[in-house]
């Protein structure tokens, strides 16, 4: 069996009177991809901005591989190697793709002034790593073409592609995808698809995401984690999601069961 590389526990999540997490456990395999889906307002996102740093729970607790972390701040998160993209890309937008990519990398020398007056040529060996390593992943992902385009410029799939190219610039141990397929056209979704599966397969990645999308969740996901009212409301495989009447009258809808 693999092994656990984050749980979760008996998390509450409270904003005034609205309870959005509801003693919401689950656990994350390594080397697996595990999807998230539920109709609005089940706490999907919440759950996200707990385990990554962005809101502290009223409640339980978050282990990564068996450290407590609940309750640290995402830069402490990222150097663990817990990475996560927004379903609205954070891209630096007068920079190029490859520059995007060269200031993820944490602790450059060039960041200290002293250090970058005294050692210029250290700076510049490092830079070159850094730039090889950019160049590598864009390849990797096959938007090298785009390596000189301003990030701004970029369509909302070419952005979803340039926020998986930053995590890898840093070997994220587990990535946490919000929405990835929103807005993107399907052909270019192919192409991040195609890009999470390869990254799994091939570099060992785990993956967590929330999505929409239910052809593109079953075609990546297992498991599959529904959320209801803040709780898991069923976990399981494409196929016995779509065959659970629970699930099918609170997500996917009467229809689906065909």
């Amino acid at each position: 069996m693999s092994e656990t590389i984050l749980n979760v526990q008996n998390i509450v999540k409270r904003f005034g009177g609205l309870v959005a997490l509801n003693d919401c456990t689950i656990d994350i395999k390594k080397g697996s991809i595990t999807g998230i889906i539920g109709p609005n307002g089940s706490g999907k996102s919440t759950l996200f901005n707990v385990i990554t740093g962005q809101l502290k729970p009223e409640s339980g607790a978050v282990f990564y591989h068996g450290q407590n972390i609940t309750g640290l701040e995402p830069y402490q998160l990222f150097e663990l190697g817990m990475l996560r993209t927004f379903q609205i890309a954070h891209e630096f937008t007068n920079m190029t793709v490859i520059e995007n990519l060269m200031v993820v990398p944490g602790k450059q020398a060039g960041e200290n002034l002293l250090y970058s007056l005294v050692n210029r040529r250290r700076i510049q060996e490092e830079d070159e790593v850094i730039k090889q390593k950019a160049n590598e992943v864009l390849e990797f992902l096959k938007i090298d073409h785009l390596r000189n385009e301003l990030a701004g410029n970029l369509s909302g799939g070419q952005k979803k592609l340039l926020e998986l190219a930053r995590t890898m610039m840093v070997d994220a141990k587990i990535v946490f995808l919000d929405e990835v397929g929103a807005g993107v056209h399907k052909t270019l979704l192919k192409d991040i698809a195609d890009s999470i599966e390869r990254l799994n397969k091939e570099k060992g990645y785990t993956f967590c995401m929330i999505e929409h999308d239910f052809e593109l969740i079953s075609r990546l996901c297992d498991p599959i984690i529904v959320l209801a009212e803040g709780s898991v409301l069923f976990k399981g495989t494409s196929r016995e999601i779509k065959s659970n009447d629970e699930v099918i009258e609170s997500y996917l809808g009467r229809g689906a069961k065909k």
